[in-house]
């Protein structure tokens, strides 16, 4: 697969950045991706985009369990989302500073966190805005089918794959419905691992990773089905 680039298996993926599980060094802050570089990782981070359209490197929807405050993220403009801090004091970073961190030390593996296909029309091209010029390995991925397709349409040149999970039938066959339209990688729940789908995928050259690695016990089962993994709460050999 010519957008399946060797880096996308190379190294494990520290999920939401190096960070702590306390307010020390928070998920998806700075202070997380600094760490995952120091260690060699690479990174798996999740983007929100802003009532303006600016993406921010944020997971949940709601904004409680990370900053303390109420509401959606998505209701607050670029502007009131920046005098935001995270639990712990980080700020919550934009997509371009979170790039401009990285600098393309490691790989990014980019979740869009998905809403609507009307709410996040925008949301494909704001991504490719910041993107731009980027002259690190980054891949793009989502939950939802619709930011899949418009990735696809808009990321020529860069990998992009669906984040899933599940095993029953209608979940694979929507599932293989999406790899039919060109994926190329997938980001599997480990504990459906292994299916007809993802043995199929790999047969045809196409990677799996899987998510969320918590051990090396976990770490050491997934890759006997996968790729490569997308670790927290231990330090996996940078190998995998």
């Amino acid at each position: 697969m010519a957008n399946a680039p060797a880096w996308l298996t190379a190294k494990p993926f520290a999920h939401r950045g190096l960070h702590d599980g306390n307010d020390q060094v928070p998920e998806n802050s700075l202070a997380a991706a600094r760490l995952a570089i120091a260690g060699g990782y690479g990174i798996e981070c999740d983007l929100q985009l802003s009532s303006d359209g600016v993406p921010f490197v944020f997971h949940d929807d709601e904004l409680a369990r990370l900053t303390g405050a109420g509401g959606d993220v998505r209701a607050l403009d670029a502007a009131a989302i920046g005098a935001l801090r995270l639990i712990g004091g980080e700020p919550v970073p934009t997509l371009a500073e979170f790039l401009r961190l990285v600098g393309g030390r490691v790989p990014l593996l980019i979740e869009l966190k998905g809403r609507s296909a009307a709410a996040d029309a925008t949301f494909a091209a704001a991504v490719a805005r910041d993107l731009e010029g980027y002259e690190g390995a980054a891949a793009l991925m989502s939950f939802a089918p619709h930011l899949v397709t418009a990735c696809r349409n808009t990321f020529g040149k860069r990998p992009v794959g669906l984040t899933a999970e599940g095993q029953s039938d209608d979940e694979l066959a929507e599932h293989r419905r999406l790899a039919a339209a060109s994926l190329d990688f997938v980001s599997y729940d480990h504990r459906h691992l292994p299916n007809a789908l993802t043995r199929s995928l790999r047969q045809d050259g196409i990677p799996v990773l899987s998510w969320t690695i918590r051990s090396a016990e976990e770490a050491h089962r997934a890759l006997a089905y996968c790729d490569q993994i997308t670790f927290e709460g231990f330090t996996p050999s940078r190998a995998g």
